[in-house]
C-alpha cells in the first residue's frame, strides 16, 4: 500500500530507484539517445553570464564617477556659468536638456501644503515660462527662503520641463546666487 507522502507512480518506488525517469522529462518524440545539457554546463554558462553582468555594471558604475550628471554636475568646479551666461527667465525654454543658469527677480516664494517651496518670477505662476522648485526633503538644507522675495538672483542647475515649462529643481542651497 502506498503511503500519503509518496506521489503516486504506475511503477511503484520502483520509478524513483531506477534512472527510468529525467528531469526535466523528455520531449514528446523525443530521442531517448540525443544529448543533453548537462548540469555542469549549465552551472557553467550562468556562472559566465553572473560575471559578465557584474563586470558591465561595475564598468558603469565607475564611468559614472567620471561623469557626474544632475545638480552635482552643474555645481561641479569649473563649471560654473559666468554671469553673461545666465539667461532671462522668461529665455530658459531654450535651454532645456542642458544645465544652465537662470537670472530674474523672485516675485513670490510659496511652500504648499506638501512642503515643497516654489519660487515664482511672475505674477501669475501658471502662466510664467520659467519656475523652481525645492523639494520638502530638501527643504532643511536652507534658511528663511521667504527672505529671497523681491531679490533678483541666479539660479543654476539642470533645466528640465515640467508642464510645458522650463524648470530647475533645487536641491542644495549653493544652487543660489543673490545679486547685489
Amino acid at each position: 500500500m502506498r503511503k500519503f507522502w509518496e506521489p503516486f507512480s504506475p511503477v511503484g518506488s520502483l520509478w524513483y530507484t531506477t534512472r527510468l525517469w529525467r528531469w526535466p522529462p523528455p520531449a514528446v518524440g523525443a530521442d531517448e539517445g540525443g544529448s543533453d545539457v548537462s548540469r555542469r554546463q549549465l552551472a557553467l554558462v550562468v556562472a559566465i553570464l553572473l560575471i559578465a553582468s557584474t563586470l558591465s555594471a561595475f564598468i558603469a558604475y565607475r564611468v559614472g564617477l567620471r561623469h557626474p550628471t544632475g545638480p552635482a554636475a552643474a555645481l561641479a568646479p569649473g563649471s560654473e556659468s559666468k554671469a553673461e551666461d545666465c539667461v532671462s527667465f522668461s529665455d530658459a525654454g531654450a535651454r532645456v536638456g542642458t544645465a544652465g543658469c537662470v537670472r530674474g527677480r523672485i516675485l513670490r516664494v510659496f511652500t504648499s501644503r506638501a512642503g515643497n517651496t516654489f519660487l515664482d518670477f511672475c505674477p501669475d505662476y501658471r502662466r510664467c515660462p520659467f519656475t523652481s522648485v525645492i523639494f520638502a526633503a530638501d527643504r532643511g538644507k536652507f534658511g528663511d527662503l521667504n527672505a529671497l522675495g523681491g531679490q533678483q538672483v541666479e539660479i543654476r542647475g539642470p533645466l528640465t520641463t515640467y508642464e510645458g515649462r522650463a524648470e530647475i529643481i533645487i536641491h542644495d542651497p549653493q544652487q543660489i546666487r543673490v545679486l547685489p
